[in-house]
């Protein structure tokens, strides 16, 4: 029997949830039911699930998640909750059971087998009830009472607060809007915890905490999301081909990859570029990106990092990836850089081959994302994928001029806003063919300068701000001129 379920989430980068649930359902071949469609503005999803390992598997490898709970019952009041739930315990059907409210006012009455709440009701089984609301804050004594109104369940086993048998979760929701908090609330939730999700990596991976970080160092929750999305898995081979400090790799490393990345700058790559955090004056001797991986206990994972242009072939022809996943320069705080010189027919003479250093000059964005798409339709497994951000200007996005390529679809995409008028897309795409045409691929939009509109931007706004300034000066000088006159 399918069983009904909460799915609790953390109200935060909500444009990706739908993306990483989706990838996590697909990767392990997993049927859900939504017993309601999921909404953007509420921090949760109703399901049917067939059974509790999996469950319990959906919640490993999610970091938006924060816990599922077994529904056992649902209102918008109290009062309702409280029906429901002694209905449930006369419920001997083994299905759920809707019923029609005879109150206007209230919702729909879904009512759950009793063998979900007798299960947990033996003298041989703790317990404690925990209470969590989302949009307010209730003091203990108020928390103690919600869990007390309770008391009619028919559990027969000691309270324990720690690590006990079973643990009951009652939730409340007050909406989204922290600055317009209902006197009561708008969904109320009551069933048994089941797991939590993986919300602990996010401080476990800390960049605070990392031993090796530079400027564009991607956080632990995003790389975790994009690693989930690329459905990286134990044994997989997994390549970040602007691979910076490395954050990409550890969070493909903790799923279990094996993990290689190539950069063009070499001081990165080697730990000499100037130190990141606050009041560091140099680096340390052991920070690379073998020493996170250390950190981490992945280092067994820790294929090579190796300096090289992506713009030129570096790789064997039958090297075959599991997941590609990285973030590309955008050319603000990292540099779009590729060897070449502008100067036409130079040559070198041999004697400063030894010590040559090769010039660089501008990748533009668009070649960027042409090679990246047609390594990807190379090199990437049949039916794997490419997880890598967009940056783009928010006024001017249309899907249908975002990267593409005819063996690449594009499954997932998600925004990230950077600022009101910027923002990067994380872009997931699935290798749907093998065979991979000749010509280069070139996709028919985007192409642009988003550094040059960055910082073109920013003048923009920062002229406005100083003429609504001169304005607003203005404005104060002609009124007080004008009281100064009428006085």
């Amino acid at each position: 029997m399918w069983r009904r379920y909460l799915m609790w989430f953390a109200h935060e980068h909500v444009d990706f949830r739908h993306a990483e649930m989706q990838s996590i359902l697909t990767l392990f071949n997993i049927p859900i039911k939504f017993v309601e469609k999921p909404c953007v503005l509420k921090p949760y999803w109703i399901v049917e699930l067939p059974s509790e390992e999996i469950v319990k598997k959906i919640a490993s490898r999610s970091v938006l998640i924060k816990n599922c709970i077994e529904l056992w019952g649902r209102a918008k009041t109290e009062s309702q909750l409280h029906e429901n739930l002694r209905s449930a315990l006369k419920n001997d059907t083994g299905e759920w059971i809707m019923q029609k409210s005879c109150n206007a006012d209230a919702s729909d009455r879904h009512i759950c087998p009793s063998t979900l709440i007798q299960a947990c009701c033996s003298a041989d089984k703790s317990f404690k009830v925990e209470v969590e609301t989302f949009c307010k804050h209730f003091s203990m004594q108020e928390k103690i009472a919600k869990i007390e109104s309770f008391s009619y369940l028919p559990l027969e086993g000691a309270v324990k607060l720690k690590n006990p048998d079973v643990t009951l979760a009652y939730l409340e929701f007050y909406g989204v809007d922290p600055n317009n908090v209902p006197e009561k609330p708008y969904d109320l939730f009551f069933g048994k915890w089941v797991a939590d999700g993986q919300r602990d990596l996010i401080q476990v991976h800390s960049l605070k905490k990392r031993q090796f970080i530079g400027n564009t160092s991607m956080d632990a929750q995003l790389s975790i999301i994009m690693a989930n999305q690329a459905q990286v898995k134990a044994g997989d081979m997994v390549l970040d081909p602007f691979v910076g400090s490395g954050s990409l790799l550890v969070a493909a490393a903790h799923f279990g990859a094996y993990v290689l990345g190539s950069d063009i700058d070499f001081m990165m790559l080697h730990a000499r570029t100037r130190p990141t955090r606050v009041g560091q004056k140099v680096r340390n001797k052991d920070e690379s990106i073998r020493a996170n991986m250390r950190q981490y206990g992945t280092e067994s994972r820790y294929v090579d990092v190796v300096v090289s242009d992506f713009s030129l072939p570096t790789w064997h022809e039958r090297l075959m990836l599991d997941a590609i996943i990285t973030d590309p320069p955008y050319g603000v705080r990292e540099p779009t850089e590729k060897i070449g010189i502008e100067r036409e027919n130079y040559t070198l003479s041999e004697e400063h081959l030894v010590n040559h250093i090769p010039s660089k000059v501008e990748y533009g964005l668009s070649h960027i994302y042409r090679d990246l798409l047609n390594f990807a339709a190379k090199h990437l497994v049949l039916g794997r994928r490419l997880v890598c951000w967009y940056p783009l200007v928010r006024e001017e996005y249309r899907e249908d001029q975002l990267p593409w390529h005819p063996c690449l679809k594009l499954v997932a995409n998600s925004e990230q806003v950077l600022s009101k008028l910027t923002s990067r897309r994380l872009l997931t795409y699935e290798k749907i063919h093998d065979e991979v045409p000749d010509v280069p691929i070139d996709h028919n939009g985007g192409v642009h300068n988003f550094r040059e509109k960055y910082f073109c931007m920013g003048e923009q706004t920062r002229r406005e701000r100083k003429e609504k300034r001169a304005e607003e000066m203005a404005t104060n000088a002609a009124n007080r001129a004008l009281t100064v006159n009428i006085t």
